[in-house]
């Protein structure tokens, strides 16, 4: 058995010849910058481009393995050097059952197989060239075609007040929409951790996953997972999330829920916190809110402390959330120690020091330990740290 960095959550923002795919992605997100920033920068082992099904994207794949820079494992996935890349599509669900849109994941071992489900999408969507796109059909039927094809399914970000089964989609439980049995794991999503997941007892049974949902380079491995496998491939994540023969996840990395873009709730108008979902703005006057997090979850309770074992869930800040770390000091840490999982998990406080100011180094350090403080983001801003 080996550990693995995975971070299965990944948009492409353009194709090789410019094309949108997911608008709201850097348009440096092109499949080619993904892979090799991914692996050789951030230092990641696993990767899923969850805009696979995209008919560019599956063409430039081709061209690549044609060009012998990618090969197909036997076992699922496909290798750039060590690294593992996991072919996924997100897609959106808003059918008589939904409340409201709810983004899901699903992935796929082989290459053929993603472009048989291209194929399948672009006959029950409207542009099967975008990310994230509504699908005209039930949940529970895509979960059937996904796994008619051997693939994994993950509801996406599933407590975010947008686009998310919790947020929006359901009144209180996933059968509403899914059949359980055919859920692979939940995505827990920027502004929620396992401790608060486990609230809701109807999560018990699934493995947590901790993606970063990137949206630029910088972006990815925000948040990941550490996986212990035989080898990475789609096979072996599988067996994890099973947690079978003793693979399985080891540890999620994640921000503290404070640091994401919807942990509190805030006034819609404004965007100042408020004390509950019916108090008035005190700031504008203001009844409108954005709901965060940590009351979504409240309101659906249904459990104290979870029984359950759980790997720990380790609070992360991301190098690019250090305050004073700018893109010139981070290629300086680069070009010291290789790569950003590096600088996170491994390079001892006294050779940061060496290599950038006192200062940052420290800063570096105490968010490695859990020593800092922060001011909790909602309605679509990210949270701080306090303690500067």
């Amino acid at each position: 058995m080996q550990q693995y960095f995975v971070d299965l959550h990944i948009h492409i923002g353009r194709t090789k010849s410019g094309r949108a795919v997911k608008i709201t992605g850097a348009k440096s997100l092109t499949f080619h910058n993904i892979i090799s920033h991914a692996r050789d920068h951030k230092g990641l082992n696993m990767i899923g481009i969850i805009d696979s099904h995209s008919p560019e994207v599956l063409e430039e794949m081709e061209q690549l393995l044609n060009a012998g820079e990618l090969q197909e494992n036997p076992d699922g996935g496909l290798m750039y050097g060590g690294m593992s890349i996991i072919l996924g599509s997100e897609l959106e669900i808003n059918d008589k059952d939904t409340l409201g849109p709810i983004h899901v994941l699903c992935f796929f071992p082989y290459l053929q197989t993603m472009k048989d489900f291209s194929g399948w999408l672009a006959r029950h969507l409207k542009n099967v060239h975008l990310s994230s796109q509504r699908v005209y059909v039930s949940g529970r039927d895509l979960q059937k075609k996904v796994k008619s094809l051997g693939g994994i399914f993950i509801p996406a970000h599933v407590f975010t007040p947008f686009k998310s089964l919790y947020g929006k989609g359901v009144r209180q439980s996933l059968t509403e929409v899914f059949d359980p049995e055919m859920i692979d794991g939940i995505e827990l999503g920027l502004s929620s951790d396992t401790r608060m997941a486990d609230h809701i007892s109807e999560l018990h049974r699934y493995t947590f996953v901790t993606n970063s949902d990137a949206h630029s380079l910088a972006k990815i491995a925000r948040e990941y997972q550490k996986i212990e496998m035989v080898a990475p491939s789609f096979h072996e994540l599988c067996l994890a999330l099973k947690q079978t023969d003793g693979r399985g996840i080891k540890a999620n990395y994640g921000l503290d829920p404070q640091l994401g873009k919807y942990h509190r709730t805030v006034c819609a108008e404004c965007f100042r916190h408020s004390l509950s979902n019916d108090a008035t703005c005190t700031e504008c006057g203001s009844m409108k809110k954005v709901k965060g997090v940590a009351d979504r979850i409240s309101e659906l309770k249904t459990a104290e402390e979870a029984n359950v074992s759980r790997p720990p869930y380790i609070h992360q800040v991301p190098l690019e959330f250090i305050p004073g770390l700018g893109p010139k000091m981070l290629e300086k840490l680069l070009d010291h120690f290789g790569t950003e999982m590096a600088v996170l998990h491994s390079v001892p406080l006294e050779s940061l020091k060496e290599v950038i100011p006192e200062k940052t180094a420290i800063m570096i350090d105490r968010a490695r330990n859990g020593q800092l403080a922060f001011l909790a983001g909602g309605g679509g801003k990210y949270g701080k740290i306090a303690d500067v």
